[in-house]
């Protein structure tokens, strides 16, 4: 059995005649960046984000790194994030001349531990930006007391968690502003690249609008400086699409991920946690097992795909060895980088795929 750990094309070829209207009338229409089909994307995914204003850009990193020029982040400030995500996360601040301050992860879901965050908050905070990993979000209620009390924005990174809950509200809507990626293998992807920042201050999104078209918001008249990250209407016009499927491919995903657990509980592998205030839409299904490298192999050899995400943790990075304390020690997130995989995960992953890939695991942990 051969079971990647996405399937871009079975998706494609499940919808492809809307996909292929939507993108023959884009072509038709001549109107390539920007433009009315990208506005109503905007429009669409602010409505279901439940924010005021979206501001679509040409990839998720692009979208944190407007977050933070538009909330002012600079050389010299400081922004607390979690050490245990993918490197845009903290690579956004480091171009920007700050300095990416890492607190520790929570053992049980591997999200940025609430509890240890005002410790690391000093004179020159800038920022919170809390990563929703996997397809869960942090524990916003506290981030969000913290950030209020000291003045501090905060940046949810969503890009692995659209669609996803926090008491009911959907992620995007519960700090200042909200980050997502439309990479391909994300629960809501394009054909390429793609991002967008949401928030429901109208001043913050005249100036993320400014940024992402070269800080200007008049042709040849620039305000202030900014980037060139504007998505096409092409990308614009597949997600539009694919946004009225999200919805029933995270429950889809949801119980792949029950499943997954079920067959697993009895084993030694630890599965994922689930907070009680939150609807996780599991972007991966990552477990923890001992020999994590030896059970990789293993599931190779049987011609199933894994992904380790993610092996090194950001504060040991050589590309951030300049900013790091020579102390900084953060042994909840060193410890998982040794354990964690991702087994596979889409909507269209089939029952018994899961079942093999689980016998196997068990076979592997016996």
């Amino acid at each position: 059995m051969n079971i990647p750990m996405v399937d871009l094309v079975n998706q494609y070829h499940r919808i492809k005649k809307e996909i292929d209207r939507a993108i023959k009338d884009v072509l038709e229409s001549g109107r390539f960046i920007m433009g009315p089909m990208v506005t109503a994307f905007e429009e669409e995914m602010a409505n279901y984000c439940g924010v005021k204003y979206g501001i679509a850009c040409a990839s998720g990193t692009d979208a944190l790194m407007m977050a933070l020029m538009a909330s002012g982040v600079s050389s010299g400030d400081e922004v607390i994030t979690t050490p245990f995500t993918f490197v845009a996360t903290a690579e956004v601040i480091a171009l920007l001349g700050a300095k990416p301050v890492y607190v520790d992860i929570e053992p049980d879901t591997y999200l940025i531990d609430p509890d240890k965050i005002e410790k690391a908050v000093t004179s020159k905070t800038k920022a919170i930006i809390p990563v929703h990993l996997y397809g869960q979000s942090a524990d916003m209620d506290k981030i969000n007391t913290i950030a209020k009390k000291h003045k501090l924005v905060v940046i949810e990174d969503a890009c692995q968690a659209v669609g996803a809950t926090y008491k009911g509200e959907k992620v995007c809507s519960l700090g200042d502003i909200g980050c997502l990626s439309f990479f391909p293998s994300k629960n809501l992807g394009t054909f390429g690249d793609g991002g967008m920042v949401l928030t429901s201050n109208e001043a913050l999104a005249e100036k993320l609008r400014m940024i992402r078209n070269h800080g200007s918001e008049k042709r040849y008249h620039h305000t202030i400086l900014g980037l060139n990250s504007r998505l096409d209407a092409l990308q614009a016009a597949i997600l539009m699409v694919k946004l009225r499927y999200l919805d029933e491919w995270n429950e889809a995903r949801k119980d792949r991920a029950a499943l997954y657990s079920e067959l697993l509980k009895d084993t030694d592998v630890v599965t994922p946690v689930i907070k009680d205030t939150n609807e996780h839409v599991f972007h991966q299904y990552s477990i923890r097992v001992k020999n994590r490298n030896g059970l990789q192999k293993y599931l190779e050899q049987s011609g199933i795909a894994t992904a380790i995400h993610y092996p090194v943790p950001l504060h040991l990075q050589p590309a951030f060895q300049k900013l790091r304390q020579k102390e900084e020690h953060l042994p909840i997130a060193e410890k998982t980088a040794e354990e964690i995989i991702s087994l596979p995960m889409y909507p269209e992953l089939k029952e018994e795929a899961i079942e093999f890939i689980a016998g196997k695991i068990i076979e592997f942990t016996e």
